[in-house]
């Protein structure tokens, strides 16, 4: 009886030990490692959309690749910070092994809700990541984040403006002083146009009524172009304002396709659709690889595309064709839509 009992011991034993924690990938043979990521959106933009959609596909093609399952929670705050705040309270909760941000605020609320939790965070599309204070410096982020920068050049956009307009005199700078995004490429702008002799005129809002009695402002100004850079809160309202600057003769220089999309004359900045993937591929270089966010450099990318309206091009009565043999020389890739399209069209 007793040896009956030792084979029954010795028998759960085994079984216990081969069952194991289903989250890992050294239990049995037929089990994959499971990863929690939470995905936060700032605001429903076509750029951001992009990143979202390209680091979910490419999450799921690494996780085949590696035979792990990245179990992905995504949620959008539509810029409510308070919204925003459960949202990241709900993965912490949920106890998700990343988080991601998209934009600058998410990144930077993701920021302080982990500074005293070992969650790591990986940030995308922040435009300035050592002047917001996210990490000590691109190449050494120095905490728990690191992440993807869509940094503009601002003043290859301000030459984009001097090759279709050379004689321009007034620049409208069309921004919210509350997103931190547009703090550095605004100073950057002054800085060119102040070299160059030009007068700028500016003009902010925080809503989409603010935006527009901003842009009706720019056009009694008698401002040539307006600027605007990576900013979320004019992104949004753009398809309010466009046929404001079409009437008046106005075209809208931007940071980014989105813009392009939603009217303005042209948007310049990175492709997203890549930032998309490379965020993914820093995920899984933490969670698969164990790489530490502190000492993983923050990628940055060539802003060289810009992408025309063509139906706002025509309305301002430019030539396509002319403008973008005008933008070449400055640019790596001049490429045209129209309001109607769609990424995910184009992209065929």
């Amino acid at each position: 009886m007793k040896k009956y009992f030792a084979m029954l011991l010795a028998v759960a034993m085994l079984l216990t030990a081969c069952g194991g924690d289903s989250n890992t990938s050294e239990n049995t043979g037929d089990t994959s490692a499971t990863y929690k990521v939470g995905i936060c959106n700032y605001v429903d933009d076509a750029s951001l959309n992009q990143i979202v959609e390209n680091l979910q596909t490419q999450l799921e093609a690494l996780g085949k690749e590696h035979d792990v399952t990245f179990e992905i929670s995504y949620d959008i705050c539509n810029a409510d910070a308070n919204v925003l705040n459960q949202i990241i309270a709900n993965f912490i909760a949920d106890d998700v092994d990343l988080m991601v941000g998209v934009a600058t605020p998410v990144a930077m609320a993701m920021q302080a809700a982990t500074e005293d939790d070992p969650i790591p965070v990986v940030f995308s599309a922040v435009s300035d990541p050592v002047s917001t204070g996210l990490v000590a410096s691109l190449e050494a982020p120095g905490a728990n984040l690191t992440g993807t920068s869509d940094y503009l050049d601002t003043n290859a956009v301000m030459s984009l403006i001097l090759a279709a307009d050379p004689d321009v005199q007034t620049v409208g700078l069309l921004y919210d002083q509350g997103q931190d995004s547009a703090a550095t490429p605004i100073a950057h702008a002054k800085e060119f146009l102040d070299a160059n002799g030009i007068r700028y005129v500016e003009r902010t809002g925080t809503t989409t009524d603010e935006v527009m009695l901003a842009a009706e402002a720019l056009v009694t100004d008698g401002v040539d172009a307006v600027f605007t850079p990576t900013d979320n809160t004019i992104m949004t309202a753009e398809l309010a304002i466009y046929e404001t600057f079409i009437e008046a003769g106005i075209p809208h220089y931007t940071g980014a396709d989105s813009f392009a999309l939603n009217g303005a004359f042209l948007g310049y900045g990175v492709d997203y659709a890549n930032l998309g993937v490379e965020t993914a591929n820093m995920v899984a270089d933490i969670l698969l690889n164990g790489a530490d966010p502190a000492s993983t450099p923050v990628m940055t990318f060539d802003n060289g595309t810009a992408t025309i309206n063509t139906e706002t091009c025509a309305a301002l009565g430019m030539d396509y064709d002319e403008m973008a043999e005008l933008f070449a020389p400055l640019c790596t890739k001049v490429a045209p839509i129209t309001t109607a399209e769609s990424f995910e069209d184009l992209a065929q």
